[in-house]
This record gives structure tokens, sequence and C-alpha cells, in this order.
């Protein structure tokens, strides 16, 4: 065990604050010559590192583990989904600050290489990657910190976002403008295993199930108006067709990323629809561009480079010997802009 300031100080039979001023050759500090002797000579005797030394130590340390980061898009998907690309940019970032970098991006819909995961010291999972296989791989449940995935294995490190108060933020805000006809759009939600490309078993996705659970309290939910289909604006566009041609038009829609509520956006405008006069739109995710957007949309801000931090910090602590597993929960925040209006819906 390291040597403290305190133990020096015990041992000399002077105070700790005397130990540090005399370690730290503060010169305003009134002491003989013998006891600051004594000082350094016990130091020197329990083999006391000064704190810079030990956080350079420990820089260097850290510098040296193999720390990979395992994703199920490609390159390309990446690209085109600025929700999970920004919780990588945090762990990346994070990692930079605290001495750690990323030696080994890993995609999960390649074919693997098992050689991989043996040469790493601490994995950050990114999406729904199934934790079987990603434990069968690694070996350690104590090195690996799930992001983004609702795994909550008793061994295993998470992080999460606090998806019920995100919905019910959304919900709250639509029911108090009067809206009694709300809509949902979403995405399906998939279990990726690794290395395989064909995408894996469907699980419900927290947003449609918090949604329904919600508008099924208050006596809201119309099965009719829930559709689901990819993450893109491409989708969006087309589901929020879909809605329009149904029989009983909401009043409100929740949309559940703000690309696919630019999509959605689109085919409001091509039809004619005035937002929110006609009908009130909400997203999900906070991305740059749903500021900028005719008119500026009203999303639920997710901290995404928090998310990042959290993870790299839970994979930190796990290096320097926690052994408790955490599951961390990351807060969202609704910010209101032009696409929900502030005018109540008619009944």
């Amino acid at each position: 065990m390291l040597a403290t300031i305190k133990d020096i100080a015990l041992k000399a039979g002077v105070s700790a604050a005397t130990v540090s001023r005399v370690l730290n050759n503060d010169p305003a500090l009134s002491v003989s010559e013998e006891t600051r002797g004594r000082i350094f000579a016990i130091a020197e005797e329990m083999g006391y590192k000064p704190s810079r030394l030990r956080r350079q130590k420990r820089v260097k340390e850290l510098a040296r583990q193999e720390i990979g980061l395992l994703m199920w898009s490609s390159p390309e998907q990446e690209r085109e989904d600025p929700y999970f690309s920004a919780i990588r940019r945090g762990i990346e970032l994070h990692g930079e600050e605290l001495g750690i970098a990323v030696s080994k991006i890993i995609r999960g819909s390649a074919p693997l290489d098992p050689m991989l995961f043996q040469q790493l010291d601490g994995l950050i999972v990114i999406g729904s990657i199934d934790h079987e296989d990603v434990l069968k791989q690694l070996g350690r449940e104590d090195r690996v910190v799930f992001v983004n995935h609702s795994i909550q294995r008793p061994g295993c490190d998470s992080v999460n976002l606090h998806f019920e108060e995100a919905v019910g933020s959304v919900i709250d805000h639509l029911v108090s403008l009067g809206h009694r006809r709300i809509g949902y759009i979403g995405g399906y939600d998939w279990i990726h295993y690794l290395g395989d490309e064909a995408g894996g078993r469907q699980v419900a996705e927290a947003r449609r199930i918090y949604t329904e659970r919600m508008l099924t309290e208050k006596g809201l939910l119309n099965p009719e108006l829930v559709l689901e289909g990819d993450w893109t604006t491409t989708s969006g566009y087309r589901l929020m067709k879909q809605l329009l041609a149904s029989g009983e038009r909401p009043t409100a829609c929740f949309i559940a990323s703000d690309p696919m509520a630019i999509g959605a956006l689109r085919a409001l405008q091509e039809e004619g629809i005035q937002v929110p006069a006609e009908m009130a739109v909400v997203g999900f995710d906070d991305i740059e561009v749903a500021a900028y957007v005719n008119p500026p949309l009203t999303t639920v801000k997710v901290y995404t480079d928090q998310m990042g931090r959290s993870a790299v910090q839970l994979l930190l602590e796990r290096l320097e010997g926690r052994e408790a597993a955490i599951h961390a929960t990351v807060g969202t925040r609704l910010i209101i802009r032009e696409s929900c209006g502030g005018a109540r819906a008619e009944a």
C-alpha cells in the first residue's frame, strides 16, 4: 500500500499540514532543518510518491490499456445516424482527457476475429448487441460497459437513457395543450448477434412501450395511430403519409427520432398540413439541424456526450478495481420550439 502524508506525519510526530508544506518546499514555512530532514528521510524510507507523480504513473498505465469500441453499424450507417456517432464522439473525447485511447473499433455485423477480443483490457458496446455473444468473446463481464442497451445483467456496467421520463415529458406536454388524438411514429428495435448480418431478433422498443402505456393510462390510445418502420428520414416521410391517409388523423404526433421527424415534416408540407396549427410534431434526440428546420422542431434533448463520458468513467473505475456493477441512467430534457405550438387543439 502506498504511503500517505498522514502516515509520514504520524511517524515524524508532526502535523499532516507540516509534512505537506515541507515536501512541497513551502518557503513560508518556519521549521527546523532537523525536522525538515527527518520528514524527507521518512518519506523516502516509506516510498512516498507525491500525488503529481502518482497521477503521472496512473496516466502511463492507462495509456497502455487496450480499449475496444464495439458497434453494430457499418461506417456508412454510422455517418447517417447522428445519435450513435455522437455517443462515440463522447467516448473518444473523454477518453483523450483521461489518457485512455480507443485502440480498436469492432463492427459487429462484419466477420469477427476472436483474437481481437482476447487482446482487449476493456470494451464499450454501443447499441443493442446480444450480451451473451459479447461476453462469450470477451470472457469477463467486469470489463465491459453496455451503452444504450436495456441489459441489467448483475455483473456488467451499463449506461441508458431515462426513456420513461423522456416520453412522459412529451405526452404530458401534448395533453396540456389539449391534444386527445396523439399519434406515434417510431422505429423497430433489434438485438443483434455478432457476425450475423441478418438483423437479429426484434424486440419491443422503449419509446413505443412508454407511449402506449401512458396514452392508455390517460384513455387516449388509438392503436391505428401507432406506426413503426426503420430509423431513417425516408421512413419518417413514408409513415407520416400513411398516418395522414388513415381514417382518423391525429392532431399531434410524437416521432421517436429527429431524422424521422424531418421526413415527417416534409410529408406534412406536401399534403398542405400546417404545423403546428393542424398537427403538432415532437421529435427525439435534438440533433443540430432540429433547431433550423421549418418550423423549428420541438424535441427531447438527449445528452449523448454525457452517455459517452459516463461509459468511459465506468470502464476506468473497473480497470482500477471497482467490483460492484453500476447501471447509470442519463436524464433528458424537452426542448420546446415552434413545431408543437402553444394553442390548444380542438377535441
